[in-house]
């Protein structure tokens, strides 16, 4: 599967890349032979819209249009869909169900603590509305998560109706000799389910951890074009199908003159979007012990600079493998890696273990999240709850339904029902965009400024006023400036 543009730019350019960057990748994409293309999901339905002043439905249908051979696939947080909180039923099935009319064919599914009843909504509406159910285990490392642990998962997962199974590993900690563990487990207890690894190349590991799943049984592994591979991202999908192509059982059959090609645009595109880099290149052994992802580091850093604290960075971290011990051993990706590491930093910075918590710690240790993967420690919930008491129930079986009030408050901004579910997971943002959109778009305030600027400099100097657009068509968020003149409403 190619991540490129998914998974690739939101590991390496901070999920910046406009839709108008990925158009004219995607026939050759499409003639390449992929098992499937990652485009949706993840941090790209929120980005869209509180940064590039795009709509997250659009791009899905251009995606789609243009993908005639090659099935879509995307990333869904189970009772999370493409936000940070859990949402009630009604809006997981309508997301669900507008998701596969709008294009979308495999979904990826997943929970931040691997507790299956937060899939359950999302397997049966998808399979209701015609979609691919991929059944995903979030790949981390403790005392609690065995091979045995992740079989019993899967055994759930297929047991629920997953068409298909994956192994997510969003740090980099899948050793060869796991991988090569866990798929042969899993293939062996379901010899007829497609299974699929997703490895980030943090650590070194993915490539050889790879290989070992190919030739264990794994039938699916997901690359980025080298252009956008390697750190935090995947591995390069041309290394992999040139090393494939020596095993007569594996080989790819994928053609690398056209992997090049594809490469060579995305290296070009690359190079516009330098400002949102992460600065996070080449192999991060670190992780192996802290097992902290890369993208959680920068957000760390980010914290602790605001505090003037940047060098308690080592202390963090310390903290961050202990707080994750005292709640349960969670998986550290969104939204649990966000709530470990600010609960973290506190500790740190207070000198006082939970002496202030939290609210979405509280939360977690409440069951709000769901069930963490070993019970938490009396004292631990003591110290963070006081004296409440954690629910053992569902989560979302708390929540009313939601849908009709959120069209009732987002009113005539909402031209359908894709409207008001990006309202429902994105409130502020998606308001703002609807309200843009509404307005005829148009640049964003921060370009106006640019312009005029430029305008200014450029008539004190008579110089042409062309050059100011071409100047910020180079830079990433500067690029709808060759879109003002196509503008129109979105449906």
């Amino acid at each position: 599967m190619e991540t490129a543009i998914r998974d690739g730019h939101q590991s390496l350019l901070a999920t910046r890349m406009r839709t108008e960057d990925m158009i004219p990748a995607l026939e050759l994409m499409d003639s390449i032979g992929y098992h499937s293309i990652e485009c949706w999901g993840g941090a790209t339905f929120d980005t869209s819209m509180r940064f590039l002043k795009e709509d997250p439905w659009e791009r899905l249908r251009e995606v789609k249009k243009r993908l005639k051979n090659t099935p879509t696939q995307m990333l869904l947080r189970g009772q999370n869909a493409v936000g940070y909180r859990h949402y009630a039923d009604d809006v997981v099935r309508a997301f669900c169900e507008r998701s596969v009319a709008n294009g979308m064919d495999i979904f990826r599914i997943f929970d931040a603590l691997n507790d299956t009843r937060n899939l359950e909504t999302a397997f049966e509406a998808v399979k209701r509305a015609g979609g691919h159910v991929q059944g995903t285990i979030c790949y981390t490392i403790s005392p609690v998560h065995t091979v045995d642990a992740y079989a019993r998962m899967a055994d759930r997962m297929v047991e629920m109706g997953a068409d298909s199974l994956c192994i997510k590993d969003m740090a980099g900690l899948l050793s060869p000799m796991m991988a090569k563990a866990l798929v042969s487990r899993i293939k062996k207890d379901h010899p007829d389910k497609l299974l699929q690894m997703h490895c980030h190349d943090t650590s070194g590991y993915s490539e050889m951890a790879y290989l070992m799943g190919v030739q264990s049984g794994a039938d699916v592994i997901d690359c980025a074009i080298s252009s956008l591979a390697g750190g935090t991202s995947q591995p390069a999908t041309e290394t992999l199908v040139a090393a494939l192509a020596e095993d007569p059982e594996h080989a790819t059959g994928l053609d690398l003159k056209k992997l090049g090609d594809l490469s060579e645009y995305f290296r070009g595109v690359r190079k516009k979007y330098w400002k949102f880099e992460s600065g996070l290149l080449g192999i991060d052994a670190g992780v192996l012990s802290h097992q902290v992802p890369g993208g959680m580091i920068s957000n760390l850093v980010g914290q602790l600079r605001e505090q003037g604290a940047e060098h308690k960075l080592a202390d963090v971290l310390a903290e961050n493998a202990r707080v994750r011990a005292d709640l349960g051993y969670p998986p550290l990706v969104t939204p649990s890696s966000q709530i470990v590491g600010t609960q973290a930093v506190l500790n740190v910075l207070t000198g006082k273990r939970y002496g202030s918590v939290t609210k979405e710690t509280k939360n977690l240790a409440k069951g709000m999240y769901g069930a963490t993967a070993q019970p938490i420690a009396p004292e631990i919930l003591s110290q963070v709850l006081g004296d409440e008491q954690p629910i053992t129930h569902r989560p979302a079986d708390d929540l009313a339904p939601e849908m009709e009030t959120a069209k009732a408050d987002i009113g005539d901004l909402a031209e359908s029902v894709e409207d008001v579910l990006s309202y429902v997971m994105f409130p502020q943002p998606a308001k703002e965009f609807l309200q843009w959109r509404k307005e005829g778009g148009g640049p964003e305030r921060e370009l106006v400024a640019a312009i005029v600027g430029a305008m200014v400099i450029g008539e004190k100097k008579a110089a042409a006023p062309a050059v100011a657009p071409v100047a910020l068509a180079s830079h990433g968020d500067a690029a709808p400036w060759r879109n003002f003149g196509r503008m129109r409403q979105m449906r």
